[in-house]
């Protein structure tokens, strides 16, 4: 549960507000401020509260202690909650580290909406400082996996294209990587110290999502308590990522035009003019051009987007990276779930090499996630993989209604490549595949698969 330091002298508001988060967080309360310092050093809180004394005859010395919280603790957010609203005395408190100011009397749901922000901003600024310090390993061009050509190849543009400063359209199927190589150009470029925001268009309703970009005011609907800034504001002078960007809606297609022409837009609800210098880089699992065909998506903002554009293939048009993709998806896995595994048995990875792999990465990763679950061995056995259609060397003479007729084919589909990639040379191609010959004859005459080269089955 996280933990929240309060610091107030009031017993009824010290009440009100264990009341009004106890549900989710656990609060430590500390009546008296020279208790603070003691208090912060033994341990270590997610949210700081601090009531401010009356403002006319303590102005100073509130401003003081928040001084001291923050060189204390200056990672923690600081909400201030006050009975004065004074305008100066908010800008002093922002101005000094807090992150939010509430004037009592508040509702418990506007306390609990600050404490949210203010846990999320610390959660994308901790995000955001790690990848700041990892950048070199994690989004370093060179060390990403691209063994096949065509990979190499997109690797190659991205390079070119994070240099520049225009917008980069990313397509390609679900799970390719695209949010991945977003931020790969991103701390690639020259804006790899400012904020890098990423927003996925589909997972939010079009009324959250209007806000969560533009921000909005005070007022400006049911709910809207106070101003917030939007995701676009926050990624000013870096790059935001607009996933799915497909499923925007027109009027809010029309709202990103204008921030890609002119850098500004109003938020939702205000008219003053919001500027923001932002990179932007779509991506999409969709064709864009047939949404603009179907009047789905403006013909305007396609050709804005449309300046850098990527496209990223399938892992099943990539299969040279399979096995190279697979070890490190593999030591991610056990680094996170704290096992020791040291690779895959053969019969595993020529299971891998031939699978059409739908899901793409994402569904590699998470084949190989689960089999590290269960995996007791020091390599990843046959009998740990989830895969519908793959050959299993113990399943000599399945019986009829033990896979579907849609699977079936599939693994037809899936020896008559192994056997085509090898010549058709079927004790090279069982090996390629992790089965005994045996089983890849009794597959071939199951299946009925036939061949010039081979006299017996003409």
């Amino acid at each position: 549960m996280l933990r929240i330091f309060l610091i107030e002298d009031d017993r009824k508001w010290q009440a009100h507000i264990q009341k009004a988060v106890s549900e989710k967080y656990r609060l430590r309360h500390s009546p008296h401020v020279k208790d603070f310092s003691s208090c912060l050093n033994q341990e270590s809180y997610d949210i700081i509260l601090l009531s401010f004394s009356h403002i006319e005859k303590h102005q100073k010395y509130n401003l003081n202690l928040l001084r001291r919280i923050k060189r204390v603790s200056g990672s923690t957010p600081v909400i201030v909650i006050s009975v004065e609203n004074e305008a100066s005395i908010i800008v002093d408190a922002i101005k000094e580290g807090a992150f939010d100011f509430i004037v009592k009397p508040f509702q418990k749901e506007e306390l609990l909406l600050s404490i949210e922000r203010a846990l999320e901003d610390r959660r994308l600024k901790d995000e955001v400082d790690y990848l700041r310090h990892e950048q070199d390993i994690i989004y370093n061009f060179d060390a990403i996996i691209a063994s096949s050509p065509v990979m190499k190849k997109t690797i190659a543009i991205l390079k070119k294209f994070s240099r520049a400063d225009s917008t980069i359209l990313l397509t390609g199927e679900t799970g390719t990587g695209k949010s991945f190589l977003s931020g790969a150009v991103h701390f690639n470029s020259s804006r790899r110290k400012r904020p890098f925001v990423k927003i996925n268009c589909a997972n939010i309703p079009e009324g959250l999502l209007e806000s969560e970009l533009f921000g909005h005011e005070k007022g400006a609907f049911t709910g809207a308590s106070k101003t917030r800034i939007g995701r676009l504001e926050q990624g000013n002078g870096g790059t935001i990522f607009l996933d799915e960007i497909g499923e925007l809606s027109q009027n809010l297609q029309t709202r990103l035009l204008r921030v890609l022409e002119e850098k500004s837009f109003e938020r939702v609800g205000g008219n003053k003019t919001v500027h923001s210098d932002v990179r932007i880089i779509c991506a999409t699992n969709r064709t864009p051009e047939e949404q603009v065909k179907e009047g789905k998506f403006r013909e305007d903002l396609y050709y804005r987007i449309n300046i850098l554009r990527v496209h990223l293939p399938p892992l099943r048009e990539r299969g040279e990276c399979v096995a190279s993709l697979a070890s490190h998806l593999l030591e991610k896995s056990c680094r996170n779930l704290k096992k020791k595994i040291e690779g895959f048995t053969p019969q595993v990875i020529g299971a891998f090499r031939h699978y059409s792999w739908p899901g793409n990465i994402r569904e590699l990763a998470n084949v190989i996630e689960r089999a590290v679950i269960l995996e007791e061995s020091p390599r990843i056995q046959i009998e740990s993989i989830t895969l519908q259609t793959l050959p299993h060397e113990s399943a000599e003479k399945p019986a009829p209604n033990d896979f579907e007729p849609s699977i079936e084919e599939q693994k037809k589909e899936i020896i008559i490549k192994a056997l085509d990639e090898n010549h058709w040379v079927q004790k090279t191609t069982a090996e390629s595949l992790g089965i005994s010959p045996r089983v890849l004859n009794y597959q071939i005459k199951k299946f009925g698969i036939t061949h010039a080269r081979w006299r017996k089955n003409r």
